[in-house]
């Protein structure tokens, strides 16, 4: 495979930046004639990612992490790093005074400040998470579209309408789905196909181990059968004819428990992966948008402190065992009203919680009213780094494990 190198993190890509095959490694010529590598390029490097026309030099996105977790602060630092930043889109319009009157008008307003401030702090590639389960789903799309976002990530649910949503008579988002299986993405690109004549331009693939909302019941979750390794080459297949019929390249993006950049080495040249999605590692990021004191229920977890919940919108999730789940547990109901019904499937007259204002909550630190959504690997973070650090742990990371494969040659 040949690899691709953009001088500039992110930019869109000329076919002047295509590099031959061994250009991502420094070598030099012994007078002898032999070749050695420098200490410079420790640096076996990844192979950028290529999603339509836009080139990522560092193939990892940071996925996008609601409620107020990931905002402009941590997409602009990862973008600014090359790879993808994500702003989630869900309660973008907490800190809007008129939230509670004016319920898409605020989150429309949020994110676009969100999206302007992220790009008034990088010429990166940045992207917008949206749910599919959110009641203004459709506003948020068209508001990503019309802020010139650069990609459009969506899951919880399956996006079936997403290309409704976004002009697509000049220049708009890269439309990626989020899926867990390669019947999803055969059913979704088939409906794409059918109903808009458009093929999506990537998939991510997540698998159980992520953290937030999970796209499996509770006794798949542990069930080898569902494990990413599996995952990641069954939607490659079931994506064979839609990338032939398209005549380009669907990129397959692995997404659950991703934590370091072995993890990332594996699953791009074992399992067929383009590239990673990593949410819980960026929690651990000076940068990120959530409280100290949120970061720091990361930091304080042990691997026995996540547990699988049942999320008030019918779905299970995986989060950081605490007080505020345990009173949940015991029966104990935390009053709220619903003024925006701000999730589709949310049955809010049953539920105990809202969980809108208990994510909300564990934003601010205030983690007696709200819970922590994590990874399976969350329990492994155990400092507070800068986004640059961590990308260059990754990528070290990553050769490291590109040198062990080949024998250390």
């Amino acid at each position: 495979m040949a690899a691709s190198f953009n001088p500039t993190p992110g930019r869109k890509s000329s076919s002047a930046d295509t590099l031959r095959p061994n250009q991502g490694i420094i070598i030099l010529i012994k007078i002898d004639g032999s070749c050695a590598t420098t200490d410079h390029d420790r640096t076996i490097r990844p192979p950028s990612l290529r999603i339509g026309d836009i080139e990522i030099r560092v193939p990892i996105i940071q996925g996008g992490m609601g409620v107020g977790i990931s905002l402009a602060g941590l997409a602009s630092a990862v973008a600014r790093e090359g790879g993808v930043g994500v702003i989630a889109a869900a309660g973008t319009g907490y800190t809007e005074p008129d939230l509670h009157t004016a319920f898409i008008e605020a989150n429309r307003r949020g994110l676009e400040k969100q999206i302007r401030t992220a790009r008034a702090g990088t010429d990166g590639i940045l992207g917008v998470n949206i749910m599919v389960a959110l009641s203004n789903y459709g506003d948020l799309a068209t508001t990503s579209a019309q802020e010139k976002i650069d990609i459009i990530f969506s899951g919880a649910g399956l996006p079936l309408d997403l290309p409704s949503h976004v002009d697509r008579g000049r220049a708009h988002p890269k439309l990626v789905p989020i899926v867990s299986s390669g019947k999803a993405a055969s059913i979704l690109a088939r409906q794409w196909r059918k109903r808009y004549d458009y093929t999506p331009d990537a998939f991510v693939v997540e698998g159980p181990l992520a953290g937030g909302h999970l796209g499996f019941k509770k006794e798949q979750i542990d069930d080898p059968a569902y494990a990413l390794e599996r995952l990641v080459p069954e939607v490659v297949e079931a994506l064979r004819d839609f990338r032939d019929a398209a005549g380009r390249p669907i990129p397959v993006i692995a997404a659950g428990g991703i934590y370091t950049g072995g993890d990332m080495f594996r699953m791009m040249h074992r399992h067929g992966a383009a590239g990673v999605q990593m949410a819980t590692r960026f929690v651990g990021t000076v940068e990120c948008d959530a409280s100290d004191a949120f970061k720091e229920a990361y930091l304080n977890a042990g691997k026995e402190s996540l547990r699988i919940i049942q999320s008030p919108v019918g779905m299970p999730g995986r989060a950081i065992d605490n007080e505020f789940l345990r009173r949940v547990d015991r029966g104990e109901k935390v009053p709220y009203s619903c003024p925006y019904h701000c999730l589709i499937p949310c049955d809010w007259e049953r539920s105990p919680y809202c969980i809108a204002n208990a994510l909300f909550s564990a934003r601010k630190g205030a983690m007696h009213q709200g819970f922590a959504f994590a990874g399976a690997n969350a329990w492994r973070v155990d400092r507070i780094v800068p986004v640059h650090d961590l990308m260059e742990s990754l990528l070290g990371e990553y050769a490291e494990a590109a040198e062990q494969d080949s024998g250390g040659s």
